[in-house]
């Protein structure tokens, strides 16, 4: 009961510091300067360790799934639409938010749970400005806007290691991945994808930023919030993932 009653007051400060972060509104160009410098390091910063776990995960699907098509009758096309149906809908999405979740959001709390405990966000007040704005909003456009680019470039990044392995392995060609994928796409995949790039993108830097801007203490318990920030961001992308699939499939 304790627990319900916690995660119910968990939820309602979040609620509320969602509802500060859209009021007390400054300058557009200064928002404007910290958006663009959250999206830049959100973006640059996580092209390769995308591209290296997104071209694996393709590989490894392609090769499991030659591996369990067993029957002579069964067209090896079929190889090509399993991978690219699955990097669509989930892999390239929801496993690169997770990856990202540990990339991403841990960074965002650390980074404002140390300005917490040095009292950078208490200056920030006094100086009337209003901290949970200057601080979340940036980082919540950013990666509202991104987690999309990076999840398109991640399922790219998936068919090219997909179709590599097919090659190397001799289980599939690249015209007999290429046929498998035309024949089972459907337009409404790809914006499937890109809604829960943008829920994703929308958990992972509320939730930590939350985590790290109620925390208190020192050193110690900002690490604990990043971890915190991660184990929950992945948790809330787990459940938004099958209330998606549920609602729009």
């Amino acid at each position: 009961m304790e627990l319900l009653l916690n995660g119910f007051e968990h939820f309602g400060r979040y609620l509320l510091l969602l509802r500060r972060s859209f009021t007390g509104l400054l300058r557009f160009r200064l928002y404007w300067n910290l958006w663009t410098y959250e999206s830049i390091q959100m973006g640059r910063d996580s092209l390769f360790l995308v591209a290296i776990i997104s071209f694996f995960v393709g590989a490894v699907t392609t090769v499991q799934t030659a591996y369990q098509i067993v029957s002579p009758f069964i067209p090896k096309s079929t190889i090509g639409a399993i991978v690219s149906t699955s990097a669509i809908l989930e892999l390239a999405p929801t496993i690169t938010s997770l990856v990202l979740a540990g990339r991403i959001g841990s960074n965002i709390a650390s980074q404002i749970g140390s300005m917490r405990v040095s009292e950078q966000i208490d200056a920030l007040e006094v100086m009337g400005i209003n901290s949970a704005t200057y601080l979340i909003l940036p980082r919540l456009f950013g990666a509202l806007v991104f987690f999309p680019i990076l999840v398109i470039y991640s399922c790219v990044i998936v068919h090219v290691g997909g179709i590599l392995a097919g090659a190397l392995t001799s289980t599939v060609n690249p015209t007999q991945f290429g046929v498998g994928a035309r024949s089972f796409f459907e337009d409404f995949q790809v914006v499937f994808m890109l809604i829960k790039a943008v829920t994703f993108g929308f958990i992972i830097s509320t939730v930590s930023a939350y985590q790290g801007y109620y925390v208190r203490g020192g050193a110690l318990e900002v690490g604990a919030a990043s971890t915190r920030a991660v184990v929950v961001s992945c948790l809330m992308i787990l459940v938004a993932d099958y209330v998606l699939a549920q609602l729009l499939l």
